[in-house]
């Protein structure tokens, strides 16, 4: 059994030029829901995961996630970027990496 009130909840988030994510949105009840809807319709990936939506709804707006949650949102943004057809930026090659990817 859960510890977690069954309101629905959801919060946003946003890497960007961050050093970590951050809370940009988030909401509890029909707001929740309607939060939901929103990003569907605009085609932003979602995920239903109860525990990390509480723990992340305890931050506030702008706040950066904690250390301890790095992995956890990891994996949800690397499955978004993959939703989207997204790749992480990558800096370019040095000449040096070009001639051993090369050789």
């Amino acid at each position: 059994m859960s510890d977690y009130p069954k309101m629905p909840r959801a919060v946003a988030l946003e890497y960007g030029d961050n050093a970590a994510p951050r809370v940009i949105a988030q909401a509890e009840g029909e707001l929740a829901l309607l939060m939901t809807r929103a990003a569907q319709e605009l085609g932003i990936p979602a995920i239903k995961e109860e525990h990390l939506s509480h723990v992340l709804g305890k931050l506030r707006l702008n706040d950066q996630i904690p250390e301890d949650l790095y992995v956890a949102v990891a994996v949800i943004l690397a499955w978004a970027y993959r939703l989207s057809g997204k790749t992480p930026d990558k800096s370019p090659a040095t000449s040096d990496q070009a001639a051993e990817r090369d050789a």
